[in-house]
């Protein structure tokens, strides 16, 4: 059986790399070699003068149209008798909508003019099996069809071979953010400028430009020009020579010879402009993205500069913990503040979105049966965005590689007609 599975499974992985390449879609490969697959075409009949489904029974007639230009969609229904349009008041009518994940659609009729008019607007996606009930001179008349759309099967090792990753409905805390430009810097407060006391000359000097030091460590040693009297130069805390002015027989003055910063915690300062500032206030959340993206550090907003800059930005101070020493002074980075930030009950992955005629949609998953939701977007956060309607919570949906599903969709040709 080991060997058998083995086969079928490299036949399935050659039969899926033969439909990609030939542009077919990912349906047109199923289980076991059936060839038949769902296109997610209604299976079309006679079509009346409203464009609707002509149904059939005897003597009577009926013609449901889904009508949907410039309104909201409804169903509306013309009825006849032996060639003979029909008073809607006397044909009692009721339409069923069966749709993937158990939700039934039950829609009452009511006359208008010469048609009968559905109660309720038909939600999309408008795909679902119709069952179709009409009462007329005291006989009951049953149709049963599917009208689909936007629907495909793919057998579950054909979708794991093309790699379609699923996730369920769910609440998420969504994220609002802003990415700004800035730049390492040490902190104002932890760095030391270090001069002689004394005019002098330089005896001898102890360490090298960014080497490490210790608070106490001789740094150089001046000999006072009036007393001839040497002078040790001591670092006043634990960091990081970054600039040295100092070498031996050099004369020492007011400038000073070293400069040493405490690089344990630097400040990111971020380029925020007028637009931004509506947006920002102190305390909001930093992730601090090296250029490539990676992330470096986390912090607050502790201070936002009371003065624009010469470009007309405002400079925000964010300090950040850098034990690691990843973040060096002059480096360029991107800071991404936390802007607003909220608990919703239904989320879906931004990755997992796509455009189907016009609607923000994802691609539910009912066994090996795919069908697209027509979505209503909320809140967007930085990886999901909030979904008001169009898909339950707890629903199983593509997100990765979901695009397949739409090319394969449009592969197959699917219509919007009903």
């Amino acid at each position: 059986m080991t060997l058998f599975r083995r086969t079928m499974t490299g036949i399935a992985a050659l039969a899926t790399t033969v439909v990609l390449a030939l542009g077919l879609p990912l349906s047109a490969v199923t289980a076991g070699g059936d060839n038949a697959h769902d296109t997610g075409r209604e299976d079309r009949t006679a079509t009346g003068a409203h464009g609707g489904r002509l149904l059939e029974d005897g003597a009577f007639r009926l013609e449901l149209a889904l009508v949907e230009a410039g309104l909201p969609p409804e169903f509306r229904a013309w009825a006849w008798h032996n060639g003979k349009p029909l008073d809607p008041a006397e044909v009692d009518l009721t339409v069923r909508l069966e749709r993937l994940g158990g939700r039934t659609d039950e829609i009452g009729f009511e006359p208008v003019g010469d048609f009968l008019r559905g109660r309720r607007t038909v939600s999309e996606p408008h795909s679902f099996d119709v069952v179709v009930r009409a009462g007329y001179g005291g006989r009951s008349h049953t149709w049963r069809y599917a009208s689909h759309e936007g629907r495909t099967r793919i057998p579950d090792p054909i979708a794991q071979e093309a790699g379609l990753a699923t996730a369920t409905v769910g609440p998420a805390t969504l994220r609002r953010t802003l990415t700004l430009s800035g730049r390492v810097r040490p902190d104002p407060d932890r760095v030391a400028r270090v001069a002689a006391r004394y005019a002098g000359t330089v005896r001898d000097v102890n360490v090298g430009l960014f080497e490490r030091v210790e608070a106490g460590t001789p740094l150089a040693t001046v000999v006072a020009r009036d007393s001839l009297r040497p002078t040790t130069l001591r670092a006043p805390f634990a960091g990081t020579v970054i600039e040295r002015h100092a070498a031996v027989g050099d004369l020492a003055g007011e400038a000073p010879l070293f400069v040493i910063a405490d690089l344990g915690t630097v400040w990111i300062t971020l380029d925020a402009f007028a637009r931004d500032l509506r947006d920002i206030e102190a305390g909001q959340a930093v992730t601090v993205h090296d250029l490539d993206g990676g992330t470096l550090a986390h912090g607050r907003i502790a201070r936002i500069a009371p003065t624009s800059g010469p470009r007309q930005n405002v400079h925000l101070r964010v300090p950040v913990a850098n034990d690691d020493d990843r973040l060096r002074p002059g480096q360029f980075v991107h800071g991404e503040v936390t802007i607003g930030e909220r608990r919703v009950e239904r989320a879906v992955a931004r990755s997992a979105l796509q455009r189907f005629r016009g609607f923000d949609v994802v691609y539910a998953r009912f066994g090996d049966t795919y069908e697209v939701r027509m979505l209503t977007l909320g809140m967007r956060g930085a990886t999901h965005v909030e979904v008001l309607d169009g898909i339950a919570a707890g629903t199983e949906y593509v997100t990765g590689n979901s695009f397949l599903i739409r090319a394969d969709l449009e592969k197959s040709g699917v219509s919007h007609s009903h």
